[in-house]
């Protein structure tokens, strides 16, 4: 995410036009600036990114979410644990 405004450990930040308000208190030792691009996880800035890594990493992302398609019944993972039959479907029916 790229850092629009800092006030103390607080920043806001905007990714694919979604802003964020994001904590720099475990960065608090790194220089932040504004334009600064930032990895998050869990509402921390975690690690300072370079302008070229955030471009990577926002490709990839595209490109695994990409063929995603909202209209699948998901189903759980082939299991061989007793009472999980493969393919079968959450909430236990099949």
């Amino acid at each position: 995410m790229k850092i629009i405004a800092i006030d103390g450990f607080n920043a806001r930040c905007e990714a694919k036009g979604v802003e964020r308000d994001v904590s720099l208190f475990i960065m608090q030792h790194e220089a932040v600036e504004v334009g600064d691009f930032v990895m998050v996880h869990v509402g921390y800035a975690i690690q300072k990114m370079t302008p070229q890594e955030a471009r990577s990493t926002w490709e990839l992302f595209d490109q695994i979410l990409g063929p995603v398609n909202t209209n699948y019944t998901a189903t759980l993972p082939p299991q061989n644990g007793p009472g999980k039959a493969r393919g079968e479907k959450f909430g236990g029916s099949k």
